[in-house]
């Protein structure tokens, strides 16, 4: 399997991989602009846009673009997240015109017409209602604003109801105007594609849009905060998140794999020690995320009120226990963990196309699996011990409490515990 490139002269971007053997291909285009790129009044615009891209165009109904993709047996969506909107379809490989035609419909021809705008606005609303009904979604957002206060990356991806009551026709075609330029896009496609065909069909749909130059966004700036809401439910809801290296950055793989070694598995220090061992949680975990110039670990558990106290001592403990005595067992099986993880979750077409947008995008290129591998392999026992000790004691962090949660310790608590 080769990863083919090519640019259009508007600086619109392909990239496919053909995948011998398999019928079937995937194919979509990925939008540099996400929540991150909307202004404060913009705030779910993006979202609300993905949701509108399937509500009809100049040539096709909302149901004919339904009917168009199924009517071959294929599949259509989007998402939308803080860096990038996706849109992308999985078809049969004779049906691969028609996917990407389909596609860029509706990026390029939306009419955004008012009584649909009305339904989907509903939508939405509904959507952001299930989302504050549900403890372990709404705990993270208020985690990502307590981290990134008063800047667009903590700000929620929904946006809250009353911008979203508010948006209009020409408040989304503004949207599209300012960040759906060629230079934002890249076109990704595997599976039984023809890298060839594909740059012939992009240039005859994309070929003559107007180049507009790249989108800068604000630096983000972890700062970290506290926010606590106490409320009558069954569980109380912990969640911690410590500033941790980009996307570029070379830690992190070393983040990765000490969020793996720490709470990323069954066999993980704190699944281990706080479920296992005392029984004071179903759910714990930890994970590293990261953007184009910051990143984010995490830490969630969900627990009864009483033993929050404990929970949240232990899992300071544990972070500065792995900066002593970390082995070189953890971090082989954490670093098995994770390329297991990225090599099963390639063996399908959907999951590699995502993979090659996203890396175009940050990287300018798709790195070989190979090479991952091998940075994989390079992290160190004394990387992981040095990594866990600017976690434990240095790193900027932020808290979020939901729940029977009054008794927790605050942030000023946690941070002194770490000091000690």
């Amino acid at each position: 399997m080769t990863t083919q490139y090519h640019t259009l002269s508007n600086g619109f971007r392909i990239v496919t991989e053909e995948m011998p053997g398999l019928q079937s291909a995937a194919i979509g285009i990925w939008v540099s602009a996400g929540g991150r790129n909307e202004t404060e009044v913009q705030n779910g615009i993006a979202h609300f846009l993905e949701h509108m891209a399937f509500k009809g165009t100049k040539t096709r109904s909302a149901l004919k673009i339904a009917e168009e993709i199924e009517d071959v047996g294929g599949y259509i969506n989007a998402y939308t997240s803080r860096e990038v909107t996706a849109y992308y379809a999985r078809v049969l490989k004779d049906d691969v015109g028609l996917a990407l035609d389909v596609i860029a419909d509706i990026l390029r021809n939306p009419t955004f017409e008012d009584s649909e705008i009305e339904v989907e606005r509903g939508v939405i609303l509904s959507e952001i209602g299930q989302a504050l009904d549900t403890p372990d979604d709404v705990i993270f957002d208020w985690l990502q604003e307590q981290a990134y206060p008063d800047q667009p990356l903590g700000r929620t991806i929904l946006g809250p109801a009353e911008r979203v009551k508010a948006f209009s026709r020409a408040d989304l075609s503004e949207f599209v105007g300012q960040h759906y330029g060629p230079e934002q896009m890249i076109l990704s496609a595997t599976g039984a594609v023809d890298h060839d065909a594909i740059v012939l069909l992009a240039e005859a749909l994309f070929g003559d849009m107007a180049p507009q130059g790249q989108d800068v966004v604000s630096p983000a700036r972890f700062r970290g905060g506290e926010v606590r809401q106490v409320k009558k439910l069954e569980q109380a809801h912990f969640a911690l998140a410590f500033e941790s290296p980009d996307y570029c950055s070379p830690d992190a793989y070393t983040a990765q794999i000490y969020a793996t070694a720490l709470g990323g598995g069954m066999s993980s220090r704190l699944f281990q020690e706080i479920r296992e061992k005392r029984g004071l949680c179903y759910t714990i975990f930890s994970q590293a995320g990261a953007y184009s110039d910051t990143g984010m670990m995490t830490i969630y558990a969900g627990t009864h009120g009483e033993q929050l106290k404990g929970l949240a001592e232990i899992t300071i403990d544990e972070m500065k226990r792995a900066a002593e005595d970390m082995t070189e067992e953890e971090v082989a099986r954490a670093r098995a963990q994770m390329k297991a993880g990225m090599l099963m979750g390639l063996e399908g077409p959907s999951s590699r196309a995502e993979r090659q947008a996203r890396m175009l995008q940050i990287w300018g290129r798709v790195p070989e699996l190979d090479e991952v591998v091998q940075k994989i392999d390079a992290v160190t026992v004394a990387d992981i011990k040095s990594f866990a000790e600017r976690m434990a004691v240095e790193a900027p962090m932020a808290l979020a409490l939901y729940g029977p949660a009054g008794d927790a310790p605050g942030l000023e608590a946690l941070q002194e515990r770490r000091a000690a």
